[in-house]
């Protein structure tokens, strides 16, 4: 049976502060798709030719395509943001546009959370089949003050599709309303915008049900649905964007990275990189909170939109706190903000595990990966590590230079040691020594297309094309030198 409309008003107080809000929320440039995406609408779908269709594989992407979250991430509670308030101040003309996100998040969530998913199925024996994903999500119309729960259905697993290609086919289960998809499939990314009757509703909530992989693999989908674990968990999205969220999740991003440092100093970690000295002392706060941003920026993004792309990440800090990008996972199954993998005990998250006994990382990989102070501490343990393979030039530089030089244990990190071979090459090659290398400095008036290193020579700070080895490579370590800055500014000391 389809379940009805849910429509609830906000509280009176809420809907006084809802006057002062934008009729446009602030938005980022660039952010909307070329195409639009394919929906079949409630009466449509119940012809055969309207069932949900799945697309052919195309090449992987680095962020909008995603993975199947694993069942215990979503089974375990996740961190406790800051909590937002219950209703507006009493003088809601004074109340920040932050604070009135954080509110309507959290009635968003409150709305979602009793919310109850429908699953169907077709076929009938050994051809029954799930039809699709249902997804719920909490809409505000800012004229008629109040929400609307907007039933989606998209593919089921395997999802294939990647930005360019087809649309994501999907159905609106809610009459009246408009939907065009706009980012992901999966529990972190996935994102629609709505509308009814020319208004754009805002989005505050999402309902999402991860399914359990293993039954998915076994096409018993029966138990895919009666094992899913819904989860409320709202991605970035336009409306939810301000400038306060943006220089929060920064501060937030330093503070929790800072904390990582000293609970290693505290432990009196070891570095394996450079006997005798403390593995508290490898890595800057600033080096770990660029790498959890860029771990969580696409490439075609940051190209496309620079420090718009770098913002998005951060405002989503700013909201989400600890619970931002905990539901990341790639098609290589990387999952969390810092992108840790398992491959049955032999990833990174289990090297650092062994190799990193003082840092007390722990041990269980899907609560310890998306645990953002716990992977900040296994990622330091990583980059030391990386550091030790590395050559003594290398490290020698690195210990005078630990932010520029930097760019060897990211390369080491996005694509492993044989990346700094690759990299070190390269910069010998192009005839710059290191410690000749400098951070970003200004273009010249012909500017030089990157990825790029910059050279410091008696005429002042160059930039150098990086020639072609990985390109993934190449532009993390763009991503890596255009963002450091941003966290070395006013950095706590």
């Amino acid at each position: 049976m389809i379940q009805p409309l849910t429509v609830r008003r906000a509280p009176r107080v809420l809907l006084a502060g809802m006057a002062i809000l934008c009729t446009a929320c602030a938005t980022l440039p660039g952010t909307t798709d070329e195409a639009e995406a394919v929906f079949v609408s409630e009466e449509a779908a119940a012809s055969p030719e309207s069932q949900i269709l799945e697309f052919d594989p195309g090449p992987p992407e680095a962020k909008d395509t995603e993975g199947e979250v694993p069942i215990a991430v979503a089974e375990s509670v996740p961190p406790v943001a800051t909590a937002p308030r219950d209703v507006l101040d009493e003088v809601v003309v004074k109340a920040e546009r932050h604070d009135q996100i954080r509110d309507l998040v959290s009635q968003a969530r409150t709305l979602l959370q009793d919310f109850e998913l429908e699953y169907v199925f077709t076929g009938r024996g050994r051809n029954e089949t799930l039809r699709g994903r249902p997804v719920a999500f909490a809409a505000w119309s800012e004229s008629r003050k109040e929400w609307t729960i907007v039933r989606i259905e998209i593919p089921r697993p395997p999802v294939h599709w990647r930005p360019g290609g087809r649309p994501l086919r999907f159905t609106v289960h809610t009459p009246g309303i408009q939907a065009r998809h706009v980012k992901g499939t999966g529990a972190e990314r996935l994102m629609f915008a709505f509308s009814r009757d020319g208004e754009p509703l805002k989005v505050y909530g999402r309902k999402f049900p991860v399914f359990d992989s293993a039954l998915i693999r076994k096409k018993r989908w029966r138990a895919v649905a009666a094992s899913a674990r819904p989860i409320v968990y709202l991605p970035f999205t336009e409306d939810t964007f301000d400038a306060g969220f943006v220089s929060g999740g920064r501060e937030f991003l330093l503070a929790t990275a800072q904390q990582a440092i000293d609970e290693l100093r505290l432990a009196r970690a070891p570095s394996a990189a450079f006997p005798g000295e403390a593995l508290a002392d490898v890595v800057p706060a600033s080096v770990i909170a660029t790498l959890a941003v860029i771990e969580q920026t696409d490439d075609s993004e940051f190209v496309r939109r620079r420090e718009g792309a770098f913002h998005e990440v951060l405002n989503q800090y700013g909201l989400k706190r600890g619970e931002a990008y905990r539901y990341s996972i790639s098609n290589a199954a990387a999952i969390g903000p810092m992108q840790f993998t398992n491959r049955r005990g032999n990833g990174t998250y289990a090297l650092v595990v062994r190799r990193c006994p003082t840092a007390r990382i722990d041990p269980d990989f899907e609560r310890g990966a998306t645990d953002l102070h716990n992977a900040m501490k296994a990622a330091i343990c990583l980059f030391d590590i990386e550091l030790r393979q590395m050559r003594a030039d290398i490290r020698a530089a690195y210990r005078d230079n630990q932010e520029v030089l930097g760019i060897f244990p990211v390369a080491a990190y996005n694509g492993g040691p044989r990346n700094v071979t690759r990299l070190y090459n390269v910069i010998k090659r192009m005839k710059v020594k290191l410690t000749e290398l400098s951070r970003p400095g200004e273009q010249p008036s012909r500017p030089v297309p990157c990825p790029c290193v910059w050279k410091e020579g008696a005429s002042g700070v160059r930039p150098l094309a990086i020639p072609r080895y990985n390109n993934e490579n190449r532009w993390y370590i763009e991503k890596y030198q255009a963002i450091l800055g941003m966290f070395e500014e006013e950095e706590p000391g």
